[in-house]
């Protein structure tokens, strides 16, 4: 019992490092040795176990335990606040005490999750495109870094009265840009990856190039065997990434238009400088012409100047009014966009109120028509988001899964109707066969017709499908149509 004792001690430092950073294929090897020698210790620890069960069943023990409250306690990392909840089923509940059996019903579930991460590893490993592309994705920013430092390349004040800072400060902005929309693409492939891939090795692969530089651990599965993981001391399962994702993209759209803003007023504050250095260089030419001729040369000068400031003036107004009409076309696609994106984030919360509506079914039919309710007003919304907006390539995304979910949750509303609907004919058929046996009871006829009655009900009953809500009033009521129906049956 000693070396139990001391084994199960050691339980919670082992159990902590049972997962697999994946990254570098060297680490991804030293690690598989790692987790071939923890199931040897979570094997022998499990040996002992049973060698002390063998030995208290021959001894008549009742439900064998571990004595010592220490070492129960030890199972578990003392201060609970410091296992995050996500992975808190990892290393159990917080018991002062743990039966032997149920310390080997943990140790089967450590030996499995010990199991799964060889065979990652293994498959890892295995492919080379793979481990080439996990060791490219280690050399980049992670989505979180790549965005904060682009949001933070367009904190500009433009500098105005330098042309040549404006300048660099507008194709700055324009880099930009262009680093913005390839990080679009990047979120689509990484969302596109996760969400869609059947294969684990493909959707580590959208992870690895969500998390870049920061690396990420398989920690574990939680209780719907949705995979956990860790990247920088943080939990999360691969739902809270498409979520991650879908959140970038809307602070990408925001920073596109902030940049389209920024290059505009730059390139207005730009033509505003060369227009004022144009006019210099006209003037001083002005001066030297009229230095150096005659009188009768001055006067035809001054009238070729006169008609050249004419031209000038009016091309200068030209200018402004193209610059105004400019100015009021991003305007117009600034509010464009803005409208745009603010139906974008309406449809996504109303299809996040209507998927959370629906989580956990059977549901009252209500329920499923608030759902579809909330699923419709957000395809209405995202139909309305212009082509030449920000967010339209991903509004059209949603709208295809939005209209899918739609269809499938109005399905839903019918199969509901459609029990509840049997259910109330059945109780209507129900009461009137106890009519006709009430008010009739020795009518050969009228027992026939409750007999028919019954079977109906029954009949209607039995087509409610058990995903519905009414299901389990409709087995009870089974249960009581059929002995009424058994009865009638005898008397006919």
């Amino acid at each position: 019992m000693a070396n139990l004792e001391i084994l199960v001690s050691e339980l919670p430092t082992l159990i902590q490092n049972l997962k697999l950073t994946i990254g570098d294929s060297n680490e991804i090897m030293e690690q598989i040795i790692l987790i071939n020698d923890a199931q040897k210790q979570l094997r022998n620890i499990k040996k002992l176990i049973a060698q002390e069960l063998r030995f208290d069943l021959i001894n008549n023990s009742a439900i064998a335990t571990l004595p010592r409250l220490s070492v129960a306690a030890n199972l578990f990392i003392p201060n609970l606040g410091l296992v995050d909840p996500a992975i808190a089923e990892k290393f159990g509940n917080s018991e002062t005490k743990i039966s032997l059996a149920d310390l080997q019903l943990k140790i089967d579930a450590w030996i499995e999750w010990d199991y799964f991460l060889q065979a990652i590893a293994t498959d890892i490993l295995s492919d080379i495109q793979l481990v080439n592309q996990l060791n490219s994705d280690i050399l980049n920013l992670s989505i979180s870094n790549e965005f904060q430092t682009l949001n933070d390349s367009l904190k500009i004040d433009l500098a105005l009265g330098k042309a040549n800072i404006l300048r660099h400060q507008i194709e700055k902005v324009r880099d930009c840009q262009k680093q913005l929309l390839q990080l679009q693409k990047k979120l689509n492939y990484i969302f596109d990856t996760i969400k869609n891939s059947r294969s684990l090795l493909n959707i580590l692969l959208g992870v690895s190039a969500f998390y870049g530089k920061s690396g990420f651990a398989l920690e574990w599965l939680d209780d719907d065997h949705e995979l956990i993981i860790s990247s920088e001391g943080k939990f999360h399962e691969l739902t809270d990434i498409l979520n991650d994702c879908d959140y970038f993209q809307e602070q990408i759209a925001a920073l596109i238009i902030q940049g389209n803003t920024l290059t505009q007023q730059g390139e207005e504050a730009l033509k505003k400088i060369e227009q004022e250095s144009s006019r210099e260089v006209i003037s001083n030419q002005e001066v030297g012409i009229l230095t150096k001729f005659s009188t009768p040369k001055i006067v035809r000068s001054a009238l070729i100047i006169a008609s050249s400031l004419l031209i000038l003036t009016f091309g200068a107004l030209k200018i402004r009014e193209q610059s105004l009409s400019l100015t009021q076309e991003g305007s117009a696609f600034v509010a464009d966009d803005g409208g745009a994106i603010s139906n974008f984030k309406s449809a996504q919360k109303l299809g996040m109120e209507a998927a959370s509506l629906v989580q956990k079914p059977p549901h009252p039919l209500k329920v499923w028509q608030q759902a579809e309710t909330k699923w419709y007003q957000a395809i209405i919304l995202l139909d309305k988001i212009p082509a030449k907006t920000s967010v339209y390539d991903r509004a059209k995304k949603k709208l295809a899964y939005y209209q899918i979910n739609y269809k499938s949750i109005s399905q839903r509303v019918l199969i509901e109707k459609k029990a509840l609907e049997n259910l109330e004919s059945a109780h209507k058929l129900a009461t009137e066969a106890n009519l006709f046996v009430q008010n009739s009871p020795h009518s050969q006829l009228r027992r026939k017709q409750a007999h028919d009655k019954w079977q109906q009900a029954i009949n209607l009953l039995e087509a409610i499908p058990e995903s519905t809500s009414v299901s389990i009033q409709a087995k009870e009521m089974l249960s009581i149509y059929k002995t009424n129906y058994a009865a009638t049956n005898q008397q006919s």
